[in-house]
């Protein structure tokens, strides 16, 4: 097992694994994202965009009640959500391979 973690491309793959799991499986809201909801409005129906924390699980159906996405038309992260997400996902998995790498050599 010692072995296994000696190279760089498994630690990637392994500690991506151990941040991807929570955060695509618990309700964590850290990503900046928008939320549309449809209103209505004076017999007019509106749709309304605010901005709110959003979980990487909400966009596999994870983390949310059914009776909480009622008159939600759409969610989506915003640029700082997908460069967070991307930190998290990838970035921190190689910066942990790279000091792996390091060690090594």
């Amino acid at each position: 097992m010692k072995q296994f973690f000696q190279k760089p491309i498994n630690v990637f793959f392994a500690v991506m694994l151990v941040l991807a799991l929570p955060l695509f499986t618990l309700p964590l809201n850290l990503f900046k994202g928008e939320l549309v909801r449809t209103q209505t409005v004076v017999m007019k129906t509106v749709d309304v965009t605010e901005k709110v924390p959003l979980s990487l699980s909400y966009f596999i159906g994870f983390g949310y009640n059914e009776e909480d996405m009622e008159g939600i038309k759409d969610f989506y992260l915003l640029p700082e959500g997908w460069i967070l997400a991307i930190i998290f996902i990838v970035g921190i998995p190689a910066l942990v391979a790279y000091r792996v790498y390091l060690k090594n050599s």
